[in-house]
């Protein structure tokens, strides 16, 4: 089953905890503090490979966890570092974060790599904080925290020339004839359900990608038929090829219907560069309606060929035509370059007190949730420290301020402490 469209849930790697340790070797009565750090926790990199072309390895596995670091040692041995999870994808391939529906990158040059979450920090041992005046430190870090996301992924297909039509135009026969590809063939619509790629030479040194969109009907751009879920591939593609079956009662009326259908989709479809293919000329009653259709389409000042994809007449020179026109057709631009937008960036050292209860409080900010996470609180250094960090960022005075009391629960990120005088 073609796979275009996936959520999944991604998790960096947490940072090592930062050990407390002391050197101790005889005849060497204060060997001092050789806690080793933490190792950095892995990233999460999403990264395009080629050969893919669709998003179906997902579809079993939708959770991806990056490898944690390790934690420190003694002697000063620092952790070993989570590894990075690489996660291959397709090439057009757009990220957005599945909560606020925001893209957060569009991969599409082959070996390109986008970090989505980054490894958290080793956490430090105690080695760093010894000074003159505090030479035993019994202070440590724990690893900073992971970063976890939910990401949607959506596949465009990437492709020079796109073929379009009405269901069983003969689509994918033209892209049987023009390419290697043996895409589903048979008498009745709908036979193409999902899209196919096919490479076709022109001549030595020049080759095209062909991509075999299954057939839209009215109502696509709605959901109608199966057109809504694959018109976004025809948005990578530049120069289309527009199919029209010959034994249709009215292919003029089916072009017209399709560019509608490509319009109300993304209005940036109609403005790609079409060639439009008459299919099943060999057909006795399709001779009979050429000359009719071609003052329909002079009218238009639109040129019409006229092929036989079964019988591989003009194939190639349709192929020619359109490669042609690929070379004068700039590259299309699924994204346009967002407008600058200036924002006043947020400190991460900024908090807020809430009240929850009678006796409860809730304390929350970037950097103070952070600091709690990473410290050890079975170590009294540690918790000491953590108390001259809420001095410097204002948080004792901010819930002196709301009115918190001896006894009080104050919560801070996943932690509950007991406030005390």
């Amino acid at each position: 089953m073609f796979t275009d469209q996936v959520e999944i849930q991604v998790r960096s790697g947490k940072g090592g905890d930062g050990m407390v340790h002391f050197r101790r070797e005889k005849f060497i009565p204060r060997g001092g503090p050789d806690g080793g750090d933490g190792g950095k926790g892995g990233d999460v990199i999403f990264e395009v490979r080629p050969t893919l072309n669709a998003l179906s390895a997902f579809r079993p596995n939708q959770k991806f966890k990056a490898e944690d670091g390790v934690n420190g040692g003694a002697s000063q041995m620092t952790g070993r570092g989570g590894k990075d999870l690489i996660i291959p994808i397709p090439p057009g391939t757009i990220l957005f974060d599945a909560e606020t529906n925001e893209i957060i990158g569009d991969l599409t040059q082959p070996k390109q790599q986008f970090v989505v979450c980054r490894g958290g920090r080793g956490g430090r041992g105690n080695q760093h904080f010894a000074t003159s005046r505090n030479q035993a430190p019994r202070i440590a870090e724990k690893g900073a925290p992971n970063e976890e996301k939910r990401i949607r992924l959506e596949l465009k297909l990437i492709a020079d020339l796109g073929l379009i039509g009405v269901p069983n135009a003969g689509k994918s026969t033209l892209l049987s004839v023009l390419t290697n590809a043996r895409p589903k063939i048979a008498a009745y619509p709908f036979t193409t359900l999902e899209p196919n790629l096919g490479v076709a030479e022109i001549d030595v040194n020049a080759s095209v990608v062909l991509a075999d969109i299954p057939g839209l009907i009215e109502g696509a751009s709605r959901g109608a038929g199966l057109g809504h879920d694959f018109l976004r591939h025809i948005q990578r593609t530049r120069v289309l090829i527009h199919l029209l079956d010959g034994l249709s009662d009215d292919p003029f009326a089916d072009y017209s219907q399709i560019n509608s259908e490509l319009a109300l989709f993304d209005p940036n479809l109609a403005k790609k560069p079409q060639i439009v293919a008459l299919n099943k000329i060999d057909q006795p009653d399709v001779q009979e309606k050429l000359p009719a259709l071609q003052k329909q389409f002079k009218k238009l000042k639109v040129e019409l060929f006229t092929i036989s994809a079964l019988a591989r007449t003009n194939t190639r020179e349709l192929l020619v035509k359109a490669y042609q026109v690929l070379q004068e057709t700039p590259e299309f631009k699924l994204f346009e370059a967002p407008l600058p937008v200036y924002k006043t960036k947020e400190d991460p050292r900024d908090f807020n007190v809430m009240r929850e209860g009678a006796q409860d409080w809730r304390v929350a900010g970037v950097a103070i949730e952070r600091a709690a996470a990473m410290t050890q609180w079975e170590h009294d250094g540690s918790v000491r420290r953590f108390q001259r960090i809420m001095e410097t960022l204002g948080v004792d005075e901010a819930l002196r301020s709301a009115g918190v009391q001896e006894g009080d629960t104050v919560a801070i990120g996943d932690f509950e402490l007991e406030w005390q005088e």
